[in-house]
């Protein structure tokens, strides 16, 4: 028997994992309307260029892009507005402290369902400079290739 539901996932930022090294990650509420969560379960988002910023205490997520519900009419909000997260005020302290340092950003990773409540999974990162993307990719590849000639022996 299962712990509790499972996730569905919706989305992921696939250019988070490329440009930056994430170093931890933490899992959020997501604050939205109902032509959203409908949105979303048609999977009718993109993260590609999304990011976090804490003010005034309160965590919000911009850049994300939710597509406007075909049915929803009026009901519609903006598709790219700020969306607020919903942590607990020591998880956002401590992100507050964390970003303060040098070079360390907040990025969405992933945007699921976990029964009938969408969570946002949030990673703390560090930028990847350019020698570090050429890095992984040379990584990357070496194992493909081992992987290959494991299946041709």
């Amino acid at each position: 028997m299962a712990n509790g539901p499972a996730a569905k996932l919706i989305a992921q930022n696939k250019k988070a994992h490329h440009d930056y090294f994430v170093e931890d990650t933490f899992e959020a509420g997501i604050e939205l309307c109902g032509t959203e969560v409908k949105s979303l379960r048609g999977g009718r988002v993109n993260m590609k260029d999304s990011f976090c910023q804490i003010k005034n205490g309160e965590i919000f997520a911009y850049g994300m892009h939710i597509s406007a519900y075909e049915k929803g009419n009026i009901f519609n909000r903006d598709p790219i507005r700020p969306r607020k997260l919903l942590m607990h005020k020591r998880e956002i302290q401590r992100l507050f402290g964390l970003v303060g340092q040098k070079g360390y950003s907040i990025i969405p990773l992933r945007l699921y369902f976990l029964g009938k409540w969408v969570k946002i999974e949030i990673g703390l990162c560090k930028g990847k400079k350019l020698y570090d993307k050429r890095e992984t990719e040379a990584k990357k590849s070496a194992q493909r290739d081992a992987e290959r000639a494991g299946k041709l022996a």
